[in-house]
């Protein structure tokens, strides 16, 4: 009897240490492969090396990826707290499409009650977003932006064909941006929505390793 291949790997990507700290508690609880935990470092270049060294490893090569992290909102109503999960992420360089959103917001929903959900294309900014740049972006169609989805997802299919996705926790938007005061408050509630959701992120990982049919 041979021996049944080992599960496809999660490689879960993130900038900032606030935010591997959010995700890296729990990350074994429940995973149905290895799953790790990468913090990139911010902007678009440094996600491109880090995601790209670690694909190289013989033991995440053939990978799923996700994005996570924080986000700014770009639609008016938005607040800290939101979840994001992109359709696709974009930036100059061009787009990727990402894979099983339609779980990622069923599953969103059911460890985050009460968390608004938004779905759209996320796109990809080289600084912090402020002013009249939001409203610029969401004239593109864009409901968030960030520095390293677009990058990460990039580099990761450039690498070789394989399952994406990003989702992001809004910690500024139009009417709560990062220069006020409330600022701290949200960054509390988007920290505590990002610890909240990485049971969603093991099932869409979950849900890849299932026999197609």
């Amino acid at each position: 009897m041979s021996a049944r291949p080992a599960p496809a790997p999660l490689l879960i990507a993130c900038a900032l240490g606030i935010e591997r700290l959010a995700l890296h508690r729990r990350v074994g609880a429940g995973a149905a492969g290895p799953v790790a935990v990468l913090r990139t470092g911010m902007g678009p270049e440094a996600a491109e090396r880090s995601v790209t060294r670690m694909l190289a490893e013989r033991v995440l090569r053939d990978a799923a990826v996700l994005a996570t992290g924080f986000c700014a909102g770009l639609a008016p109503g938005m607040h800290p707290g939101d979840l994001v999960v992109a359709e696709e992420t974009r930036d100059p360089r061009g787009s990727v499409p990402c894979d099983g959103t339609e779980l990622l917001v069923k599953e969103l929903a059911r460890v985050a009650p009460g968390r608004t959900v938004h779905t759209g294309p996320l796109t990809g900014s080289e600084h912090v977003v402020r002013g009249h740049e939001r409203s610029e972006l969401l004239a593109t169609g864009a409901i968030a932006v960030d520095m390293e989805s677009a990058a990460t997802l990039l580099s990761a299919v450039r690498v070789g064909a394989r399952p994406v996705a990003a989702v992001r926790v809004v910690v500024d938007a139009p009417e709560h941006e990062l220069v006020r005061i409330g600022t701290v408050r949200g960054g509390i509630s988007a920290f505590r929505v990002l610890r909240s959701v990485l049971p969603a992120y093991l099932e869409w990982h979950r849900s890849l390793l299932l026999p197609r049919r």
